[in-house]
């Protein structure tokens, strides 16, 4: 009575607004069920959206919208790139490669820019240290352009040694570009951008959070980890720029992690890759020259294609590799992840390739740096199980890696998790080689790993805490955002 005395048209302003919000509500609606999703995200979405009014709006403008179709570039920009980049578009049919192998290279040729490299030179690197030298040592060679990005760059040790080196060059007259995530390098200190841009370093926030912007970017993020020195020399893998890849934190030891640096003719895709983000970033053409190098005999047989993915991509490309990898498999099947949150297809696959016979093993670390994602991958441990998949937990510190190894020839590492965040709504980035010797040296590397781990029994697992049981089923249900 009060308030409709001290504002007399309050309820006429409240009718209004309730039914803006519940047009609003219907329009989402709509727009979910235009986008065809499968049924089940869509049914969910429409219940969160009726069930928690206002609440239900903003978790949908977070986690719920789709960038299927939004143009990173400009076609103009595009094709210029395109012009630059003359990469090959067939299959070598003198190349000794299975018909999987094949089967694979087509698919990745018809989700991304056509493209199988050879003659390339790579160096697997599994301690942060002898990757952070390697890195600063190529890094310091360089003569005309250091391209640089990370999901993360942190304010320590390490982040602090690689920002000096590159102050250091960029003064020298070497040109310096550098991207990170905005929110995985949110402590990125202003003061370090202020002077890294004093020095001459053009760097860059990828999808940074403004008011008017954090609802509609904070999901989407640029999780890869690229470097590509003077187009030469290119590293490629799942290691950050952090003291906790060399020294450990928290009295723990050093992540393990997977990282390769590569010379040759591939590293020309990741500068292509680098360059779309950068256009997307800045709006400015990346137009440093494409570098073509000298076949090496000894590497020729070293054949690589890359791949990116991301929420704005037509395909779910790396999803749709590691399930083709994983269906053609015929003898074996070796996967890293830190976190495990398959999608139900992919599941699917690797049971059905345990139940034929195919040796299945999954290797994940002991205790994730994620207790909820901890949970979350817990709840899919008895199903693989149950289908002959071998489950280890890795002992000895953070495992960080991401690989997957198919029978005798293919190999694909770089920045993607085996889960959904990294399927659906992460830029990620991943190297695959075909080449028996490389995956032979990939899946002995997996082995010793193995050494430093556990092989979990199905019987101990269904005896853990029903308490524990109950809060995986919990978090598993919200497994599709974490």
């Amino acid at each position: 009575m009060i308030l409709a005395e001290l504002f007399p048209y309050a309820n006429v302003v409240y009718n209004i607004l309730m039914v803006l919000y519940f047009l609003t509500v219907l329009a989402v609606i709509v727009v979910v069920l235009s986008e065809n999703r499968n049924p089940v995200k869509s049914m969910a979405w429409m219940l969160v959206l009726v069930l928690l009014p206002i609440v239900g709006l903003v978790i949908y403008l977070v986690f719920g919208r789709s960038l299927k179709g939004m143009k990173l570039i400009s076609r103009s920009h595009l094709r210029e790139l395109r012009r630059m980049n003359d990469f090959p578009e067939a299959i070598n049919q003198e190349a000794d490669l299975s018909d999987s192998s094949r089967q694979l290279i087509s698919l990745v040729n018809k989700l991304t820019e056509p493209h199988l490299f050879t003659g390339n030179d790579i160096t697997v690197f599994t301690t942060g240290e002898e990757k952070f030298e390697a890195l600063l040592h190529d890094i310091e060679q360089a003569q005309e352009s250091i391209h640089v990005q990370y999901f993360i760059i942190e304010n320590d040790t390490s982040g602090k040694r690689l920002i000096e080196l590159l102050e250091r060059k960029a003064r020298e007259g070497v040109q310096v570009k550098v991207l990170y995530d905005y929110v995985g390098s949110f402590y990125f200190s202003p003061k370090v951008l202020k002077r890294m841009r004093a020095a001459g370093i053009e760097v860059h926030p990828f999808m940074k959070l403004t008011i008017t912007q954090f609802l509609f970017r904070l999901n989407w993020r640029n999780h890869r980890k690229i470097v590509v020195i003077d187009g030469e020399v290119g590293y490629v893998g799942g290691m950050n720029i952090a003291d906790r890849y060399i020294i450990g934190e928290k009295r723990q030891l050093p992540w393990r992690d997977t990282h390769l640096r590569i010379l040759g003719e591939s590293v020309n895709a990741m500068q292509y890759s680098f360059a779309i983000d950068w256009d997307f970033t800045t709006r400015q053409l990346l137009t440093t020259p494409i570098k073509h190098h000298d076949t090496d005999p000894a590497s020729s047989n070293y054949l690589v294609q890359m791949v990116n993915s991301g929420p704005a991509i037509r395909w779910h490309n790396i999803s749709f590799v590691f399930l083709k990898a994983i269906t053609l498999a015929k003898h074996s099947i070796y996967i890293q992840t830190p976190y495990f949150l398959p999608s139900d297809s992919l599941l699917k696959a690797m049971q059905s390739a345990a139940l034929a016979g195919v040796d299945v093993r999954l290797m994940i670390p002991r205790t994730p740096d994620s207790a909820m994602l901890r949970l979350a991958t817990g709840s899919y441990l008895k199903e693989c199980m149950l289908s002959g998949i071998k489950v280890y937990f890795y002992e000895t510190a953070m495992l960080h890696a991401k690989v997957v190894i198919v029978d005798d020839e293919f190999v694909t590492t770089g920045s993607t998790n085996f889960d959904f965040r990294s399927f659906e709504h992460n830029f990620e980035f991943n190297a695959l080689v075909y080449n028996k010797e490389f995956n032979s040296k990939m899946k002995a590397i997996f082995e010793d790993d193995m050494q430093q781990s556990t092989r979990l029994s199905l019987g101990k697992w269904k005896q853990r805490p029903l308490i524990q049981k109950a809060l995986e089923s919990i978090v598993r249900l919200i497994s599709p955002i974490l």
